[in-house]
C-alpha cells in the first residue's frame, strides 16, 4: 500500500488520492486538513514539514497545499484541500508542525487566507501599509501598466526592420486604455469643456485691388496691365 492510500484509508471515503510525476497527492475536505497532517506525521512517518502554499483557482476557490516528507522511508506526500473565495479560512498546522508558522503567514499575506489558531498571523514580506494580496489573480499589477514588462521583448528585438512578435500582456496586467495613467488622461480629455469661442474667423478684406499688392491701391502706382493702369483717351487735335 502506498503512503497516499494509507492516508485515505485512515481518513475515509471523503478523501481521494492521485499521482502525477511520481508524486502522490491526497485531496481532503477542509475539515480534514488538520487531521490529515496529524495522521501523516504520527502514523505514516512524515515528520518533516517541507512547505505550504496556496493556488488561486478563480471561481473554484483557493487550493491550499502542504508537502510532507518521511526521512526514513525517503518518500513524500502532498496534502491538498480547497476553500471558498467568500470565506478563505482553514485550520492552522502550527500545532502539528511548528515550521508551518512562517509559511502560513506568507500565504495569509499573499492570498488573504486566514489560518485559524495561528498565534501570530501578521504580514511577513510586504512593507507596512501595503494593500491587497499580490498572488490573487484579481490583483492588478500596477507597475506593469506604468512601465513596460521586461519580458515583452526578446534580446535584440525591436530594431529597425527586425522581426517583432505579437504583443501579449502578462497575467494580471489590464488594458492600459481601461486602467492606469493613460485611461485617466483619456477620461480627462473626454470631460474637458469645448472652446467657447463661437464666431467666424476675421472676414477677408473686401478691398478691390490686386491680391498681390500690399495695402489699398495708390494712384500713380498701379501695376501695368491692371484696369487702373489703362491710359486715358487722347483728345482730338484742335480740341481746347
Amino acid at each position: 500500500m502506498t503512503i497516499g492510500d494509507a492516508l485515505v484509508a485512515e481518513l475515509g471515503e471523503q478523501c481521494s488520492v492521485s499521482e502525477s510525476f511520481g508524486q502522490q497527492t491526497v485531496d481532503v475536505p477542509a475539515t480534514g486538513w488538520l487531521p490529515a497532517a496529524s495522521i501523516a506525521r504520527d502514523l505514516l512517518g512524515c515528520r518533516f514539514f517541507d512547505w505550504l502554499t496556496a493556488v488561486d483557482e478563480l471561481a473554484l476557490g483557493y487550493s491550499v497545499v502542504c508537502h510532507l516528507w518521511s526521512v526514513e522511508q525517503r518518500r513524500g506526500l502532498l496534502i491538498r484541500t480547497r476553500i471558498p473565495l467568500a470565506a478563505p479560512h482553514i485550520d492552522s498546522l502550527i500545532g502539528v508542525f511548528a515550521g508551518a508558522g512562517w509559511h502560513e503567514r506568507e500565504t495569509y499575506e499573499m492570498f488573504g487566507i486566514v489560518f485559524d489558531g495561528h498565534p501570530h498571523l501578521v504580514p511577513l514580506l510586504l512593507p507596512d501599509g501595503f494593500e491587497g494580496h499580490p498572488l490573487r489573480k484579481e490583483f492588478i499589477l500596477a507597475s506593469r501598466v506604468a512601465k513596460e514588462w521586461p519580458g515583452a521583448r526578446e534580446p535584440g528585438e525591436g530594431a529597425a526592420g527586425g522581426p517583432v512578435r505579437r504583443r501579449m500582456r502578462p497575467p494580471g496586467v489590464p488594458d492600459p486604455a481601461d486602467w492606469g495613467p493613460e485611461a485617466a488622461t483619456a477620461a480627462d480629455h473626454d470631460l474637458a469643456p469645448a472652446s467657447t469661442a463661437d464666431h467666424d474667423p476675421a472676414p477677408a478684406s473686401t478691398a478691390d485691388h490686386d491680391p498681390g499688392a500690399v495695402g489699398p491701391p495708390v494712384a500713380g502706382l498701379e501695376r501695368p496691365g491692371s484696369p487702373e493702369a489703362a491710359p486715358a483717351p487722347t483728345p482730338p487735335e484742335g480740341a481746347q
